[in-house]
C-alpha cells in the first residue's frame, strides 16, 4: 500500500470574515482532513495570521509554517512574482504536493504545485480590483511557468486559464465548488403575493429585518463594484411601489467600492427600503436565504458563482447576469438576463414578484440544481487532480 499523499493548503483564506474563497478553503479542508490516503498541513503566507492559522483548522488537518511574524504577503507575492524565494518549504516543510488556494502558490523545487484560479476578473475588469489582486494573472503565468498545475471552479474559467495566459490545457482541470444547503429554519415561504410571507420563530429572517418587513429580495456577498449592486438599487427601485412591505436587503462585508452602493442607495426613492446588514454569519445567511422572494446576483462577471448556488438550495428563485461561469453552473434553474440591463433585470424582478407558480418551479428547480454540487464530491475531484500532478512531478 502506497504511503498517504502529503500535501500542504494554503489556509489564509480562513482568515477575516468569510466569503466564497474562504468557504471554499473550509469546506475543502474539511473533507480532505477525513482522508486517510492524506496527510493534511495547512499553512499562511498572512503576517498576521501565521500564528493564529491552527485554531481555524478543522480535525486532521495540521498547522504548518515556522513561527515568528515573517513577512508581509504582499511583500512575498512581489519576490514570487520575479524569483523562487522564498520557496514553498519555507512554510510547508517537506511535502509532495502544495496547492495555492486564492490564485497564488509558494514555488517549490521539490513538490508538485497546485494553483487554484477562481476567475480571471484581474484580467479583464482590472478597474473592478484590488491592487494586489491584479497582480494574480502573472503570478499565475509564473507558476504555470515553474510547473504548477491550475484547479478552476468551472470549464469556462479553464478555457480561459489557456486561452489568455497559456496554460497547457493538459495541466489545467476544472473541478466544481460545492454547496452546503441552509439548515432549516421555521419559516413560512411566499404564497400567492410575494408580500404575503407568513410569520417566522425567532431564529428565522423577522429576527433579522425591521418589523415592517413583509417580504424582501436578497443580495449576498461581498460588496464590490464587480457585482454591480448599484444596478440592483435601480431596478428594485422600480419595483418597490407595487409592492408595499417589500425590501432590498443586502448581506456581506463592505469591499473597496462599496461607495457606489451608498450613492445608488441614497438617490432611490426607496431608499428607505433598502437594508445592507453588513457581514453575517452562517445562520443568519441561511435564515435570510429560505426566507428569500427572490434572490439577485446582477454581478458582471463570475468564475463559479457560490451564491446563486446557495440560495437555489435554500429554495429562493434565483435572477441572475447570463455572464461568466454562471450560465454553465446555474443552468435552466434560474431567470438569466443580461449583464448590467437595469430594464431587464427590473422586469425578471417585477415578473417572479407578481408569479407565485413561477416562484415555485425555479425554487423546485433550484434544489435539483444544488443538489448536483457537494463538497465531497468537490474533495475528490482535487484528490485525483493532485495524484496526477504528483505523478507527473516524479516523472
Amino acid at each position: 500500500m502506497p504511503p498517504p499523499l502529503n500535501i500542504a493548503l494554503d489556509a489564509t483564506p480562513l482568515q477575516g470574515p468569510q466569503t466564497g474563497i474562504g468557504e471554499f478553503c473550509s469546506k475543502i479542508l474539511e473533507e480532505l482532513g477525513t482522508m486517510p490516503d492524506l496527510k493534511v498541513g495547512a499553512f499562511s503566507v498572512s503576517r498576521r495570521g501565521r500564528n493564529g492559522i491552527s485554531a481555524l483548522l478543522p480535525p486532521g488537518v495540521k498547522a504548518l509554517g515556522p513561527p515568528g511574524p515573517g513577512l508581509p504577503a504582499r511583500l512575498v507575492h512581489d519576490s514570487w512574482a520575479r524569483w523562487a524565494f522564498p520557496p514553498a518549504e519555507f512554510y510547508t516543510g517537506n511535502v509532495d504536493l502544495v496547492h495555492g488556494t486564492n490564485f497564488v502558490v509558494p514555488p517549490s523545487h521539490k513538490a508538485a504545485m497546485v494553483v487554484t484560479v477562481h476567475d480571471l476578473s484581474p484580467l479583464h475588469f482590472p478597474q473592478f480590483c484590488r491592487p494586489a489582486a491584479r497582480a494574480y494573472p502573472e503570478l499565475v503565468k509564473k507558476a504555470v511557468d515553474r510547473g504548477a498545475w491550475v484547479h478552476t471552479d468551472s470549464e469556462f474559467v479553464a478555457g480561459e486559464v489557456v486561452e489568455a495566459l497559456g496554460a497547457p490545457p493538459e495541466r489545467v482541470r476544472p473541478v466544481y465548488l460545492g454547496v452546503t444547503p441552509p439548515v432549516a429554519q421555521p419559516l413560512t415561504q411566499p404564497t400567492g403575493d410575494a408580500g404575503t410571507t407568513g410569520d417566522a420563530g425567532p431564529a428565522g429572517w423577522r429576527a433579522l429585518l425591521p418589523a415592517w418587513v413583509r417580504s424582501y429580495v436578497l443580495a449576498l456577498g461581498r460588496v464590490e463594484p464587480r457585482k454591480d449592486l448599484p444596478t440592483l438599487v435601480r431596478a428594485f427601485d422600480r419595483c418597490a411601489g407595487r409592492h408595499p412591505g417589500l425590501a432590498l436587503v443586502i448581506a456581506g462585508p463592505d469591499g473597496w467600492g462599496s461607495d457606489q452602493l451608498t450613492v445608488a442607495v441614497a438617490a432611490a426613492k426607496a431608499g428607505d427600503r433598502i437594508l445592507r446588514l453588513g457581514w453575517v454569519d452562517e445562520a443568519a445567511r441561511d435564515a435570510l436565504l429560505e426566507g428569500a422572494a427572490v434572490f439577485a446576483y446582477p454581478s458582471r462577471y463570475e468564475g463559479f458563482g457560490l451564491p446563486p448556488l446557495q440560495a437555489m438550495a435554500g429554495g429562493a428563485p434565483v435572477v441572475a447576469s447570463a455572464t461568466g461561469a454562471l450560465k454553465e453552473v446555474l443552468g435552466d434553474a434560474a431567470c438569466l438576463v443580461a449583464v448590467g440591463d437595469e430594464d431587464a433585470l427590473a422586469n425578471a424582478l417585477e415578473n417572479l414578484l407578481d408569479d407565485a407558480p413561477e416562484r415555485e418551479k425555479l425554487s423546485r428547480k433550484g434544489r435539483e440544481r444544488a443538489a448536483l454540487y457537494t463538497w465531497p464530491a468537490c474533495a475528490a475531484g482535487l484528490v485525483t487532480l493532485y495524484h496526477d500532478s504528483a505523478a507527473a512531478r516524479v516523472n
